[in-house]
């Protein structure tokens, strides 16, 4: 009679969110919701968009990469571009800012507007639990703005794009659902207590769909099952050891111990909803509480009826003819333009 051996050391899988990611014993993670990694592009065939793949800083335990895009201009072109530094989504677990989803994205918004786009790629959970992306985030932005005197704040890596076609007049920062919460957290936290390298100011911010979330529903959100919530479980994920777990100021920017609205560091900002989206409601509810904050900027906000989280994303990178999603991206470049 055969005998059969059990392998104790098989791989088991020790966390998982189903669907969206496995966590195994050995620690590989399997993140099947990604979309697959393209190449940077020079003059893109199809919008003449140039974009190239940029190292920020290799050192450890820190490194930090990025695409920027450059729309296409006249090699003696001398107009100065607005600079828009962008985080990317995926519930600070997966996606990349080299991926499908986002190079399309972000090709489409250049070929829109003549804005220079750096997207910034950051560490990832499980394997980097928060604060690491929000770390991450807040780096590449200072390194983006030490070019504004590129001879003070550089020796190093220094990106010809910024220093030649950059305006640090004019710097915006956006992001998509777990993006739009970094642009939140760094115009709340970061700004003002530690200045941008050259004294750069932001301008604008764009929260595209922003994952916001608290353990009292607001809206139509569930009122029971708060612990196996998806967005629950998502935090849980990205930042286990957060004090006051979904109630964290950097989840829930209304929490108690939250800084003040009202000191959000920007001049103006686009707030952007869909109707489908389970985060529908939290992007309206944040969008009032700014306005009631007594901030004294700009507030832009827009709902789309009939879609769901990140359309905008989704659609176009899956070939799919959109309307909607085009509409929202002509919205965004023309709120990174009219000043």
């Amino acid at each position: 009679m055969a005998s059969t051996t059990t392998n104790v050391n098989a791989k088991q899988i020790v966390t998982e969110i189903p669907e969206w990611v496995r966590v195994f014993s050995d620690g590989t993670v399997e993140r099947p919701r990604d979309f697959p990694i393209v190449p940077p592009t020079l003059h893109n065939s199809n919008t003449g968009v140039s974009s190239k793949d940029i190292a920020i800083s290799n050192k450890p335990p820190k490194p930090i990469s990025a695409r920027i895009y450059l729309p296409n201009i006249s090699n003696s072109q001398t107009e100065k571009l607005p600079i828009y530094v962008y985080f990317h989504g995926g519930g600070f677990f997966f996606e990349s800012a080299f991926s499908k989803l986002y190079d399309v994205h972000l090709l489409k918004l250049v070929s829109e507007v003549k804005v220079m786009v750096v997207s910034v790629e950051y560490r990832l959970a499980p394997e980097h639990p928060l604060p690491a992306g929000y770390d991450d985030c807040w780096e590449a932005l200072k390194w983006v703005a030490s070019h504004s005197d590129s001879t003070k704040y550089l020796t190093q890596n220094t990106e010809p794009w910024l220093i030649h076609h950059g305006d640090f007049d004019r710097v915006f920062i956006g992001g998509d659902s777990a993006g739009a919460n970094i642009v939140h957290n760094i115009l709340a936290f970061r700004i003002g207590h530690q200045p941008l390298p050259g004294d750069v100011k932001i301008l604008g911010a764009v929260l595209a769909h922003p994952y916001f979330y608290g353990s009292q529903p607001v809206g139509s959100e569930p009122v029971t099952g708060i612990e196996q919530n998806f967005y629950n479980l998502v935090w849980k994920l990205a930042y286990p050891s957060a004090a006051g777990g979904i109630d964290n100021p950097l989840i829930n920017p209304l929490a108690p111990d939250a800084p003040s609205l009202a000191q959000l560091a920007c001049s103006k900002i686009f707030i952007c909803v869909a109707e489908k989206d389970g985060l529908c409601d939290r992007g309206v509810w944040y969008y009032e509480a700014v306005k009631k904050s007594g901030w004294q900027g700009q507030i832009q906000f827009f709902r789309q009826e009939n879609e769901d989280h990140v359309y905008h994303l989704l659609q176009p990178a899956l070939d799919q003819d959109s309307p909607n999603a085009y509409k929202l991206i002509k919205l965004i470049a023309s709120f990174l333009v009219n000043n």
